[in-house]
């Protein structure tokens, strides 16, 4: 056949030509023996060839070299966020808060104490070490004793700080490097010393309630503390509210804005609602006084199975004698929903909702005292809240008092007192089954059913450090051997 002259073997050269440096889409392609970005490397074998890489760098060996990859390691994490750009750990975890993963970071935190053959130094142990201590006495001064606890990360710098109260003060501690942690100061007592000092956290200020006589609530700025430059401070408080005097407790949901004051010389005792939307600037909202004293609470936003109530704030009492399930979200109208006893009620003490809200987890401080046998956990069905059932009781391994317990996934962490922090798998709570699977022991002497020991626990950081909260020890950080 005879070509025409667009046909012919000189077009075909000139298309193949053509084709070479420029493609389908009219986006000019460098020739394949030269090199663009002069690393030379020709841009036949360069896995970046736009930008200089003559070490040809590809760490998840996808084809694209690093200098041209915004995703080094493949594991999903832009470099740009990554703190481990060229090794893949898609759970960013960085225990020591430094700022660089862990899977790139030769110095990772070990703890102080590795619990090795049942002792984490001189604390008996099972699955937990002891990253660090700091004594009652440096936190609250001679004398000084331990009480409850709570913590706070930055959310500006993500590290992690732990508030301890004791009989004199609120500590603070820098726990960022929780085997070398740094004790920044305290805020003293708003008027005399207790026993009883309670701290909760809202919007990255402290709120912190005593027993002592005219102490009111103290407001403190946590973000004060990332300015300490040479601790241990005295600090003085940013705002103080005196619509009651002593309490025994405070109790805040954070989703709502609201703090609940619970045993306070008002309400007879009942919760003291208090608007700390904005923290400095704290506004009496009303209270409830129908069921009396209420020694603790847990206060959510509901969203659990009984759809009667999705949506409204709810309050769960622990008042002596008794659950009580109150509807607080109108504060000039609460309304109780029900009530709930059991058998040997000792002192109906402290509780906490399973995170699914089906069940309601609760201590009773006194029954071990009463009626004998070991630590007792009550739980009840809490799947409608107009009618709250018993369900069943977990025993511990030893007779110590129970005092403060909180639920996180699946594990329940009690603060035992002389047996220290016990930890529960619930996984199958709903057969009637919680087995311990891990303790670390912060109360040296015994196992008595005595108020000794570990007062109060805080399982809620990211990074998985545990805050114990001791009478005669002062401040213990916890967390899961490797």
């Amino acid at each position: 056949m005879k070509l025409s002259p667009l046909n012919g073997p000189i077009s075909v050269l000139l298309i193949c030509l053509i084709c070479i440096t420029q493609s389908c889409s009219n986006e000019l392609v460098e020739p394949a023996n030269t090199d663009l970005d002069n690393d030379t490397i020709l841009n036949a074998f360069d896995n970046c060839s736009a930008i200089p890489n003559t070490d040809q760098l590809d760490s998840d060996n996808d084809g694209f070299g690093n200098a041209c990859d915004d995703d080094d390691d493949n594991d999903g994490i832009l470099d740009i966020n990554d703190n481990c750009p060229l090794i893949a750990n898609p759970d960013q975890l960085d225990s020591d808060n430094d700022g660089l993963g862990n899977s790139c970071d030769d110095n990772t935190i070990q703890p102080q104490f590795p619990c090795i053959d049942g002792f984490a130094g001189d604390y008996p142990c099972n699955g937990f070490d002891l990253m660090s201590h700091i004594p009652v006495e440096e936190l609250g001064g001679t004398g000084a004793e331990g009480n409850d606890s709570w913590g706070w990360t930055d959310p500006e710098t993500g590290k992690e700080y732990a508030l301890i109260g004791t009989t004199t003060s609120s500590a603070f501690v820098d726990i960022s490097n929780p085997s070398n942690p740094i004790f920044l100061g305290r805020l003293p007592t708003a008027t005399v010393n207790s026993l009883w000092r309670d701290i909760k956290v809202y919007n990255n200020h402290a709120f912190v309630v005593s027993e002592a006589p005219g102490h009111g609530m103290q407001v403190f700025d946590l973000t004060r503390l990332r300015n300490v430059t040479n601790p241990p401070e005295t600090f003085t408080a940013d705002a103080t509210y005196t619509g009651f005097g002593k309490a025994h407790n405070i109790v805040i949901n954070e989703d709502s804005g609201f703090a609940y004051a619970v045993g306070s010389d008002t309400f007879s005792g009942g919760p003291h609602f208090v608007n700390i939307q904005d923290p400095t600037n704290p506004i009496a909202a009303g209270g409830y006084a129908d069921d009396a004293y209420s020694h603790d609470a847990q206060v959510v936003t509901y969203n659990g199975p009984d759809t009667d109530h999705t949506g409204k704030e709810i309050l769960i009492g622990s008042n002596e004698n008794e659950v009580v399930i109150v509807d607080v979200t109108d504060k000039n109208s609460p309304a109780q929903i029900s009530t709930i006893d059991y058998s040997n009620i000792g002192y109906t003490h402290q509780g906490w909702f399973t995170e699914n809200m089906e069940y309601f987890l609760l201590g009773d401080e006194v029954d071990e005292i009463d009626f004998g046998g070991n630590s007792r956990t009550l739980v009840f069905d809490f799947t409608d809240l107009d009618n709250p059932m018993f369900h069943m009781e977990y025993l511990g391994p030893t007779a110590a008092i129970d005092h403060n317990g909180y639920v996180v996934g699946n594990t329940f962490y009690i603060a035992n007192y002389s047996a220290g922090m016990r930890i529960i798998d619930i996984s199958n709570i709903a057969s009637g089954v919680m087995v311990e699977t891990g303790f670390i022991d912060t109360y040296i002497p015994n196992n008595e059913t005595d108020f000794h020991g570990a007062w109060n626990i805080y399982p809620f950081f990211e990074s998985g450090n545990i805050l114990i909260s001791d009478i005669e020890g002062g401040m213990f950080i916890a967390k899961a051997s490797n």
